[in-house]
């Protein structure tokens, strides 16, 4: 594989910084080129040898946050639900201020779509309805109530601007997911 140049990985760092602090500014259909190119410091035709367009740039990034959420998926399989929401909850909190525009604002409602797609996904494997708790429960029901619940308690947590800490916030949600899966 190719090593990317550095000069390449700042500039699209720089666009995709630019796109969230103007998202927490404006609404995303009023964003321009122009204002994303004048954020990021960066000519018009520079953003579009990276992207499409904006949508092509939002796009890319609930894109590449969904792959570390599941990439932290698969190396958080030995762990418990605690251990393992504690990593998203940690990454949630290095990237607050794209998953508070995407959750808090309702900026974006395709990542939220996302985020229960990959959530069911996950949880899927985790649940047994054939024997204790679950016993005779729907399992697509199942995992849709506890994927549900769980975006909706992260939304919850952007939107009161983490009423608590992520470390409190991993332990009751793996103390819930535990309980209920």
């Amino acid at each position: 594989m190719a090593k990317v140049d550095r000069r390449i990985l700042k500039t699209q760092e720089a666009i995709k910084k630019a796109v969230i602090e103007l998202m927490s500014e404006k609404n995303f259909d009023d964003i321009t080129i122009q204002d994303l190119s004048d954020r990021a410091n960066v000519s018009r035709g520079t953003i579009y040898l990276h992207y499409l367009d904006k949508f092509d740039l939002l796009d890319k990034l609930i894109e590449e946050h969904i792959n570390v959420l599941r990439g932290m998926c698969k190396s958080a399989s030995e762990l418990d639900f605690i251990e393992a929401t504690l990593m998203w909850t940690e990454y949630f909190e290095r990237n607050y201020s794209f998953f508070s525009m995407m959750l808090a604002s309702k900026g974006a409602p395709y990542f939220r779509g996302r985020f229960l797609d990959l959530l069911i996904e996950e949880l899927t494997s985790e649940v047994e309805v054939t024997k204790g708790k679950n016993e005779k429960l729907h399992e697509d029901l199942l995992v849709r109530f506890v994927a549900s619940a769980y975006v909706g308690v992260v939304e919850w947590w952007f939107t009161n601007e983490k009423p608590v800490p992520h470390h409190v916030l991993a332990e009751q949600l793996g103390t819930l997911l535990d309980r209920n899966v």
